[in-house]
């Protein structure tokens, strides 16, 4: 399996953490759609604290740089296409994304954690090209499915509970949440593949781990996507595993230090048929993050590149070559946080002289 339309980022917020979430499209590079929904690295920053309660916003922006990989990219195999020498052509995928995303924190406790709820809207620009820009056609030969560019929303993310429990004075927090995306983006095409929407259901458990004591915030944040079969071609997407993780210290207003992920298929794709051989990666990248607090509101730039990646697993072409393709590059993101609202404090409790003393 390769790429579809990904999602999802947490972002560095006010205090120790706002979680947030982000889109980062792919493209449909198979008869399924693709692969993560959630864009790798999507929670860095991130951890398993909590805000004071209110109504958090979050605006972020982000781009994705790749180019086409895999033993299916290049040549006569179906994602690399010819020049008119017949020499290989590197095909290129651009994404940009914005986002805008609510945090609500109520000030709820329950079994001794406190509940946090997020909502998020993506919206998605994408497109592939040769190497260096030029467009299809003009030599360039070669199947390359799914358009040239797409553009709209993609689809709605919401978390509807997430709980995090703080063990004493130790550092140590855990938080556990599961999230989903609803298929309401844009969605067309005979696969519904052709614009940036997925029409199928995710469901995403998470579980954080944290350290978060002396200005550190030393986190794993590990989840799974498992995606429902594609309501109009009936093909299903395997199930991906994620960790996103981040070493970072605060000093006085600023943030920063290393971060990374690790993104594998863990099952295959499934078709009315039984399985499908759509093709698996795994990738690893590893970045920095830097974050400044301004008080009323904070920000954060964080970039990570793909030091490593493995793709195998596709369906033989008539050459018995493996088909299977997949993405290598580099993400920057932006994001900016700030609370919207906070419960007013209560009233001075007014101290009246007594009518009698002793």
């Amino acid at each position: 399996m390769t790429h579809a339309l990904l999602k999802r980022i947490y972002a560095l917020g006010l205090g120790i953490g706002i979680a947030a979430a982000v889109t980062q499209p792919g493209w449909a590079l198979e008869g399924g759609g693709g692969t993560e929904n959630t864009k790798p690295g999507a929670f860095i920053g991130a951890s398993a604290g909590v805000p004071p309660p209110g109504i958090y916003m979050f605006n972020q922006v982000f781009t994705y740089q790749a180019n086409i990989v895999g033993p299916g990219a290049g040549g006569p195999v179906p994602f690399g296409g010819t020049n008119a020498a017949g020499q290989p052509v590197t095909v290129h995928k651009q994404v940009w994304v914005d986002v805008q995303g609510f945090v609500f924190v109520p000030g709820w406790t329950f079994l001794g954690a406190t509940y946090d709820a997020v909502v998020v809207q993506p919206w998605v620009s994408a497109s592939l090209a040769p190497f260096g820009g030029a467009p299809f056609g003009g030599g360039v030969q070669g199947a390359i499915p799914g358009g040239l560019s797409v553009l709209g929303a993609f689809d709605t993310y919401i978390v509807p509970f997430e709980l995090a429990w703080k063990f004493g004075d130790s550092g140590f927090n855990v938080k556990i949440g599961l999230a989903m995306y609803v298929p309401d983006g844009n969605i067309i095409g005979p696969a519904g593949l052709s614009n940036v929407g997925n029409p199928w259901w995710t469901f995403q458990p998470e579980i954080i781990l944290s350290y978060l004591k002396d200005g550190w915030n030393i986190s794993a944040f590990i989840y799974e996507e498992f995606m429902t079969e594609n309501f109009v071609n009936h093909y299903q997407n395997g199930d991906i595993f994620h960790v996103d993780f981040n070493v970072l210290k605060t000093i006085g207003k600023w943030t920063f230090g290393p971060v990374g992920y690790y993104v594998a298929q863990v099952t295959s794709d499934q078709t009315a048929f039984g399985q499908a051989n759509g093709g698996k990666q795994d990738r690893f990248a590893i970045g920095g993050l830097v974050g400044y607090d301004f008080g009323g509101a904070s920000v954060s730039v964080w970039g990570t590149e793909e030091v490593w990646q493995r793709t195998r697993g596709g369906t033989p072409n008539v050459f018995g070559q493996d088909t299977a393709i997949g993405t290598n590059g580099f993400t920057i993101f932006g994001t900016l946080s700030y609370r919207l609202w906070a419960p007013e404090a209560p009233a001075p409790v007014e101290m009246k002289h007594p009518l009698v003393y002793k």
